[in-house]
């Protein structure tokens, strides 16, 4: 007897399944899971009825998977693809910019970092202790000079992240992001909109700056971090509100070029996870060159003045008043659209991201990296983050000893620290003691003309195994890896008494410093 159409699907006529379709679904799971290890969601509908799996079947036919998408192309997201695609995995990265590279490369890390070096040559910043304060290269500094040289930078990272996923045959899909389903995204550009699946998939959607409804923020007279770069003139005044890492070294940068700078920070002091007397020493010489700190203070509105001027209402009944404002209060997880309720996720107040120490959300298929999971929010920390959690998803042994991470801090001058600080081995009740070298005693320092930088070594009494490396001033952020290489393999200071060191160089100042606390156990 001939079997009408539905037969044909699979169906009886009571509307129930026979085995055929069954035997059917069982391939189809088999084959996908075969070829790309992992079944679709689409695929995954038991109840659905024929002319429904047809759909589902149709529909994941047509969508394209991999075996990893990354969100976002940051630090964290551009290390995750790349480690995925070395090991001939399928790899996607999403990018909402029409340019990749994140926040860091755009608007945050590169950018400042670029800015920094600039101010520093142009204003002959480094060479005043030899050639006299009013030395510089360039008298009348403008934005468009410190955007010239930025500008030139990020063209060539964004030049270099894309010729490294090309190389490693990462596909780049450009659109907004948000979740469908726990393994499926959809894809929403200004041309048309893309479903995808993938087995892992990586959130490094970094973060944006924090806002609040007291503070105005217009990109103009008030701006953040993101529209700092957009100014039309370099301000007279400025009033910085926030001491983060990101407030304060934009205040080093913008007074360095003779900005009158007020910086306001409800906290009693700078940077509390930093040593305390490199904070002091920074404190001093962000006073040196005419940073004005307000700390202990908490803004409690700001307006735009009919003069022209942004006023900054303080709760202790100060008024600060200023050409332009810096809003520098936190930043927030860039997650809200996203749509992780689909994927069974959630976030915190601040929008970030809860994981496990292998970099898992709740969804152990679906990582979160980056800022977005919060501190201690780095570039070079991010980039470890992405790595190890590709490691992870494919069974790829990988160590990390995050303990070991080095911070730098870009202010003017920077600070570089690996390892723990006095506050903590005092509160551990590890006996310790501290060796210091000056740059002032080194000839490097004298050449450079840099006479305030410090290094300073923590080391155990007994044991003398080093503890910490703590530094401030020119190449911290560099000089600092000789210790971290240390630190990592357990040693003590006396390999620093026994290496022998280039000479002039900063590296010398470990040498001076290992004496020095050597000489303090007599």
């Amino acid at each position: 007897m001939p079997q009408d159409k539905s037969e044909r699907m699979g169906h009886r006529r009571n509307g129930t399944r026979s085995k055929s379709f069954f035997d059917f679904t069982s391939v189809v799971h088999k084959a996908y899971r075969l070829i790309f290890g992992w079944v679709p969601d689409t695929l995954k509908d038991g109840d659905a009825t024929d002319q429904v799996f047809s759909l589902h079947l149709k529909g994941a036919l047509m969508v394209k998977t991999y075996d990893m998408i990354v969100i976002g192309s940051g630090p964290a997201g551009h290390r995750a693809a790349i480690q995925a695609a070395k090991l001939n995995k399928r790899v996607a990265v999403i990018e909402k910019r029409e340019v990749v590279g994140g926040v860091c490369i755009n608007t945050g890390t590169i950018p400042s970092k670029t800015m920094r070096e600039a101010v520093l040559y142009l204003s002959g910043f480094r060479q005043r202790d030899l050639y006299g304060l009013s030395y510089t290269v360039k008298k009348d500094i403008s934005l468009d000079d410190l955007l010239f040289r930025c500008n030139f930078v990020i063209r060539n990272e964004i030049e270099v992240i894309r010729a490294q996923f090309q190389r490693n045959r990462v596909d780049l899909l450009q659109g907004h992001a948000s979740f469908l389903s726990p393994h499926r995204l959809r894809v929403e550009s200004s041309s048309d909109t893309e479903e995808y699946e993938a087995e892992y998939i990586v959130i490094a959607t970094g973060t944006v700056p924090a806002h609040s409804p007291l503070v105005p923020v217009d990109g103009e007279k008030i701006i953040d971090s993101d529209t700092l770069f957009h100014m039309p003139t370099l301000p007279r005044t400025m009033t910085t509100v926030g001491g983060g890492v990101i407030g304060i070294e934009y205040a080093c940068m913008f007074a360095t070029l003779g900005v009158a700078v007020t910086l306001v920070d409800l906290r009693p002091r700078l940077l509390e996870f930093v040593d305390a007397e490199i904070i002091e020493a920074l404190s001093y010489q962000m006073r040196n060159i005419g940073v004005t700190l307000r700390l202990g203070e908490e803004v409690e509105r700001v307006e735009k003045l009919n003069t022209g001027l942004v006023a900054a209402h303080l709760k202790s009944r100060k008024i600060i008043t200023a050409d332009t404002l810096l809003y520098t209060v936190g930043r927030q997880g860039n997650t809200a659209h996203l749509n992780l309720e689909a994927a069974g996720l959630q976030t915190d107040s601040r929008g970030r991201i809860q994981v496990n120490e292998y970099f898992q959300t709740s969804a152990p298929h679906i990582y979160a990296v980056g800022d977005v999971v919060g501190f201690p929010s780095l570039a070079s920390v991010s980039m470890e983050q992405g790595r190890l959690a590709s490691c992870h998803a494919f069974g790829v042994p990988a160590i990390a000893v995050p303990s070991l991470f080095p911070y730098g801090i870009y202010t003017i001058p920077e600070i570089s620290y690996v390892g723990q600080n006095e506050e903590q081995l005092t509160e551990s009740g590890i006996p310790y003691e501290v060796g210091k070298a000056r740059y002032r005693e080194i000839a490097r320092g004298q050449i450079i003309g840099d006479q305030s930088g410090m290094l300073k070594l923590l080391f155990h009494r007994e044991t003398r195994k080093l503890l910490g490396v703590h530094i401030i001033g020119e190449g911290a952020a560099e000089l600092v890896h000789i210790g971290q290489a240390v630190l990592t393999y357990d040693g003590t200071i006396d390999y620093f008494v026994h290496t022998v060191f280039n000479y002039p160089t900063l590296a010398e100042c470990y040498k001076v410093a290992a004496l020095a606390g050597i000489n303090r156990l007599r």
